[in-house]
């Protein structure tokens, strides 16, 4: 009897070993590679702690500077730990010499002390000084040639007051259901035309910086059109002509004030008490070759491994805050989306079809320079200081997609076509493959901006994601708040699941992803 109980026991033993076995070999086999996007984007995110190491350690990231080349050393090597193949850095340029800020600060002197909220523009030279405030207040060539010999040692003001209203409302937002059904009646975006020429005659502007130039003043300072309560938005220097990048341009310092400050003075001026400011600027050039770099990585593709899908991301940010929302949120999606297809693919045991290439951009923030470049070097001609294509290289061809993602931390609600109409049914049924995510949304809308324009440019379908809007455009795009703290981990991981999922299918596909048809003129101009 004991003997039985004992061949019964192991009988049992072995049967319920054996089931499990059988369901996991079941399970293993109903796991499909999207399957596995999901769990790795939803459940194993990773996609913080990269962020939380490109703003807070590497950040911020302005184009040419000390900080972006440790930035991209750090990116490389964090690709290279994911496992993907050929990383590398391509150089573009020349895009002029960077800049580093190593020390600020404004005050107020007289008629009262107050320290003076306000950081310098980007390329501003180093100045350290104290001196009256002069407003200009002219809108004509006459008006303006009155202020000829009293702008030297003196802080210029150069904009009016701004009024100031209260937030009765909270900036964040997200998109309602009617927004959205918005952009999906959409129709086809009316076709820009490829040239056009601006008309000449007497700009202001220019004139009144000519006069600044000559005039060497301290410092000039301005508010911004938008910010309040502290948040304040900044970019670049200004040069009467040209770019502040330029070597050879002698840039007068310049610093944006919040607007409180900045009207506080306004006021006293107007009440005719003169206003002394100090200010300590510390800043260094840097970038003596004057070249910048693209990082690029891959996953190698199989039987269609000389078709390409790209996905990607402008790495670069502005110098006030740490480039969170703008735009580590996309580049640290971006190479989330990397870090899961590298996860994905170790556990199917499944291939991708395509080769998959990470890009991460730089000099976006001046002019979509870093994509621009990449696209002239690999996929068109373009004619001396132009953008505008004249004829296609054959790699062109083998681009399947462009995927971007460049409006802040917001949540992935759609897709942009750009036009491109025979795309919608394909992105549909993508979209079905992931119910839960609030997603979905497609417009032939197009949507400007950011580094897919270079790629539409050409003929390849680029493509950038509806996202929701947050506080992006009221609070931190190009601001001092844009940091770590306004980054939403649930919505950075919603949409990196989503990309990964569309670069996986796009990978998958027999075909190419359908592209819109070629204007005449580039049709011509076709190598």
């Amino acid at each position: 009897m004991k003997q039985l109980l004992l061949l019964l026991c192991v009988f049992m033993t072995l049967h319920t070993v054996n089931a499990q076995k059988a369901t996991s070999e079941d399970s293993n086999e109903e796991t499909t590679p999207l399957d596995l996007i999901k769990e790795q984007g939803l459940e194993k995110s990773q996609v913080m702690e990269i962020a939380g190491w490109m703003t807070d350690v590497y950040g911020p990231r302005l184009t040419g500077s000390s900080m972006l080349d440790k930035a991209t050393e750090w990116a490389v090597s964090e690709l290279k730990k994911m496992g993907l193949s050929n990383v590398h850095l391509e150089e573009w340029g020349p895009f002029g010499r960077g800049w580093d800020l190593t020390h600020f600060e404004m005050h107020a002197e007289a008629p009262n002390y107050f320290p003076v909220l306000a950081y310098p523009k980007a390329w501003s030279p180093p100045v350290k000084g104290e001196g009256e405030v002069i407003y200009i207040d002219a809108s004509t060539q006459e008006e303006l040639d009155a202020y000829k010999g009293k702008l030297g040692g003196k802080f210029v003001m150069v904009d009016t007051i701004r009024d100031v209203e209260e937030w009765f409302e909270p900036s964040a937002k997200r998109y309602e259901s009617d927004d959205l059904l918005g952009m999906a009646n959409a129709g086809s975006p009316t076709p820009r035309p490829r040239r056009g020429r601006r008309a000449g005659g007497f700009n202001f502007n220019t004139e009144m910086w000519k006069l600044i130039e000559a005039e060497k003043p301290i410092a000039v300072i301005d508010r911004s059109y938008k910010g309040d309560l502290g948040t304040v938005f900044v970019s670049g220097a200004r040069a009467s002509e040209g770019r502040s990048q330029n070597v050879d341009n002698d840039i007068v310092p310049q610093a944006t004030l919040s607007v409180e400050h900045y009207n506080r003075i306004f006021r006293m001026l107007n009440k005719g008490i003169p206003v002394r400011l100090s200010i300590d600027l510390q800043s260094n050039y840097t970038n003596p070759d004057q070249m910048e770099h693209n990082i690029i990585a891959e996953i190698p593709g199989t039987d269609l491994k000389d078709e390409v899908v790209i996905f990607g991301a402008h790495f670069d940010s502005w110098h006030t805050g740490t480039g969170a929302t703008d735009n580590a949120a996309g580049s640290s999606v971006m190479m989330e989306v990397a870090r899961i297809l590298m996860e994905t693919i170790k556990e199917s045991g499944v291939q991708p079809r395509r080769t998959l290439r990470i890009a991460l951009w730089t000099g976006e923030e001046q002019g979509l320079f870093g994509s621009r470049n990449y696209v002239g070097k690999h996929y068109a001609e373009f004619p001396p200081n132009s953008y505008t294509p004249q004829s296609l290289k054959e790699d062109q061809k083998t681009v399947s997609a462009y995927y971007n993602l460049d409006n802040g931390t917001g949540k992935i609600r759609g897709i942009y076509t750009q036009g491109n109409e025979d795309v919608v049914p394909i992105f549909r049924k993508w979209f079905t493959e992931l119910p839960d995510l609030e997603t979905g949304t497609i417009t032939l809308g197009n949507t400007g901006g950011t580094d897919h324009l270079a790629f539409d440019a050409v003929g390849i379908p680029g493509f950038q994601f509806i996202q929701d809007p947050m506080s992006y455009f009221a609070k931190t795009h190009h601001s001092n708040m844009d940091n770590l703290d306004h980054l939403s981990g649930e919505d950075l991981s919603q949409a990196a699941t989503i990309i990964a999922t569309f670069v996986w299918n796009t990978s998958q596909m027999d075909t190419m992803l359908p592209r819109k048809p070629l204007d005449e003129d580039l049709k011509s101009g076709t190598n």
